[in-house]
């Protein structure tokens, strides 16, 4: 946890300045995601980063939650916040552990280009379940590695080895869908736009 706080700490100032690199797809995700979106939402955004998607999100319900280990992030996050007057969003540094949320208490939690970064997808994923209420919606958009390049399978273990890149776990779209699926939650909505593009799923919480 420690090296992972580090790297996207040092990495913030250059994340936030960094352009999106597929526009076209982050806006449909967008889209996609606001169809699910009700004004009398309670939203957690768990991996925020530097804040842009939860702001953007912002009028479309009641309230966002979000929460990033880096300190830096988040101050970058609440700057973006204050600047546009966006009022309905409250940013923490806190980790996925230590996050304490009381059951069925949600109507959507977001998850974007994360739980790759988890050490465990499985206990966050139940984790998520346990805190949305029934007919709630996981939104997740996440790097399956195993489906992408060769090359790809190759830097992260070396970058790891190398103490350049933070925790990043390898796997694949389908085993992601299992493990949904294996915590209650049925795949509502999924989407990749191309092979080495992140897979981009909504799962739904039952009755």
């Amino acid at each position: 946890m420690d090296r992972s706080v580090k790297f996207w700490d040092r990495i913030a100032k250059r994340y936030a300045k960094s352009p999106i690199s597929d526009e076209p797809t982050y806006q449909k995700k967008l889209e996609v995601t606001r169809e699910y979106l009700r004004p009398d939402m309670e939203v957690l955004e768990f991996g925020c980063g530097t804040g842009s998607t939860a702001l953007l999100h912002a009028p479309f319900v009641k309230h966002i939650y979000s929460i990033d280990i880096s300190s830096k992030m988040i101050e970058i996050a609440q700057g973006k916040a204050d600047e546009q007057n966006i009022e309905n969003v409250t940013f923490e540094c806190m980790s996925m552990d230590a996050l304490s949320v009381p059951e069925q208490s949600l109507d959507a939690v977001l998850g974007l280009n994360i739980l790759h970064l988890m050490e465990d997808r499985d206990e966050v994923i139940a984790k998520v379940h346990r805190m949305l209420k029934p007919d709630g919606v996981f939104v997740t958009s996440t790097p399956c590695l195993k489906d992408m390049r060769w090359i790809f399978r190759i830097i992260v273990p070396v970058g790891r080895f190398l103490r350049i890149l933070p925790l990043v776990k390898i796997f694949s779209a389908k085993e992601l869908e299992a493990s949904l699926t294996a915590a209650g939650f049925a795949i509502d909505h999924h989407w990749q736009p191309a092979k080495n593009k992140a897979a981009f799923i909504i799962a739904k919480k039952g009755n």
